[in-house]
C-alpha cells in the first residue's frame, strides 16, 4: 500500500485517522475516569469523526478539482465542523442551583474536535501538542490553583458539580 494516495485512502490517511482516534480516546479516558457527562466513547467518536470529515474535505473532491481552477472550496467543511460541534457543546451546558455545569466538558469536546481535525489535515504535531496541553490544564492547573492565595479546587473538581 503506498504511503500517499491522491484518492485519500492510503497508509498516510489511515495513520492520521488512527492518531485522531488514539488522542481523542486518551482525552476521553481521562473524562471517563472523572465521571464526566461525556466520556471515552463520546470523545473518541467526536475526534475520529472530525478527522474523517477533514480527510474527506482534503481528498474527497479530487475528481472535481482541477489544476489552475477552483471549482469548490473543500476547506469549508472545517468551518462546518466547528459550527456543528458548537451545537453539541451547547447541549452539554446546564445551569443548576445558580451554577454552570458542563462547561469544561463542552470545551473539551471542542478541543477533541480540533485534535481530530488536525489529524485529518495531516498536522500530527499540532494534534499531539494540543493533547499534551489539555492534560496540563486537566492535571497541572488544579495544583497551581490550590497554591494561589485562597486557592481551592476548580469548580468542576470541588465536589459541588457532578456533571462537569
Amino acid at each position: 500500500m503506498p504511503i500517499f494516495e491522491p484518492s485519500g485512502e492510503g497508509l498516510k490517511q489511515l495513520i492520521e485517522l488512527g492518531l485522531a482516534f488514539l488522542l481523542s480516546a486518551v482525552i476521553g479516558l481521562e473524562r471517563e475516569i472523572r465521571h464526566k457527562s461525556a466520556g471515552l466513547r463520546t470523545y473518541t467518536v467526536v475526534g475520529t469523526s472530525s478527522a474523517l470529515f477533514l480527510l474527506i474535505s482534503k481528498y474527497g473532491f479530487t475528481d472535481v478539482l482541477h489544476n489552475g481552477t477552483i471549482v469548490l472550496d473543500p476547506s469549508r467543511v472545517a468551518a462546518q465542523i466547528v459550527t456543528g460541534i458548537g451545537f453539541i457543546g451547547a447541549g452539554l451546558i446546564f445551569i443548576k442551583n445558580d451554577r454552570v455545569a458542563g462547561l469544561t466538558t463542552a470545551a473539551t469536546v471542542w478541543l477533541v474536535t480540533g485534535v481530530g481535525m488536525a489529524c485529518g489535515a495531516g498536522l500530527p504535531l499540532l494534534a499531539i501538542a494540543s493533547t499534551v496541553a489539555y492534560f496540563i490544564v486537566a492535571f497541572v492547573f488544579p495544583l497551581l490553583l490550590r497554591m494561589l492565595p485562597g486557592g481551592r479546587l476548580p469548580a468542576e473538581q470541588d465536589g459541588r458539580n457532578e456533571h462537569d
